[in-house]
């Protein structure tokens, strides 16, 4: 429920915020630093329980990030007419490095929490977490090298071709981002949990939808590519 909810909200911050994120995304991307700082930072802080729980907790699970991803990959399988399309397109790369900056507190969370577990090789570990921490370092690896091609400085030094293949590594990424979270969520969903089994049910539909809307996207590309050509030999045959 609390990762719905917060997709939402992202959706609508997506939307309202669009003009301010376009014009000082800088502003942006240093409220998020503070904030993950702060999450870092909680326990010396002493933040009461009504500003920790909510707050934090959405950094902590990497609900917002998760969300934040989710907007910027559905965003590319609209059509290039598609009025969605059209006006977040402009601000996808932005809110793709909040995104990363958001994920930042989640991941030096787990990294304390587990990496002693894993380095100490302790039998009481289960196979689904080494699994899981071996996955999310590959995760956090694409994480630096999508967020770090995301910025405009970086952008303007590769050539178009270097950028769409690194580009094509954020596939695979919000892929295994769900690969991820289901290490998590299908022991206890498992058990019986209902919590976790409506998270399992609603973080599955999420990312089947956009494999569907991927896919349909990918067929309505080829479509345009195959009338263009089409079209194309039409137009060199009326000439000769």
């Amino acid at each position: 429920m609390i990762f719905l909810i917060t997709l939402l909200c992202v959706i609508a911050f997506s939307f309202i915020f669009k003009a301010p994120l376009e014009k000082a995304p800088w502003a942006f991307y240093a409220l998020a630093l503070v904030l993950v700082v702060l999450f870092v930072c909680r326990e010396g802080l002493g933040f009461p329980v009504y500003i920790e729980r909510p707050i934090f907790y959405l950094v902590q699970k990497c609900t917002v990030a998760t969300a934040l991803f989710v907007v910027v990959m559905f965003i590319g399988v609209f059509s290039d007419q598609s009025r969605i399309r059209r006006y977040l397109m402009p601000v996808r790369a932005e809110l793709s490095i909040l995104g990363c900056l958001m994920a930042l507190g989640h991941i030096i969370n787990y990294l304390m929490v587990y990496l002693p577990q894993v380095m100490g090789v302790s039998a009481t570990i289960r196979t689904n977490i080494v699994f899981s921490f071996g996955l999310a370092l590959f995760l956090v690896l694409l994480l630096v090298v999508l967020g770090a091609t995301s910025f405009n400085a970086i952008k303007r030094r590769m050539s178009a071709v270097a950028w769409k293949r690194v580009q094509w590594f954020a596939y695979p990424f919000f892929l295994l981002i769900y690969v991820h979270s289901m290490l998590f969520l299908l022991p206890p969903a498992l058990n019986g949990s209902g919590t976790a089994l409506f998270s399992v049910a609603v973080y599955t539909a999420v990312f089947a939808g956009y494999l569907v809307a991927r896919s349909v996207a990918a067929l309505r590309a080829g479509k345009a590519a195959g009338q263009g050509a089409l079209q194309g030999e039409a137009q060199e045959a009326a000439a000769h």
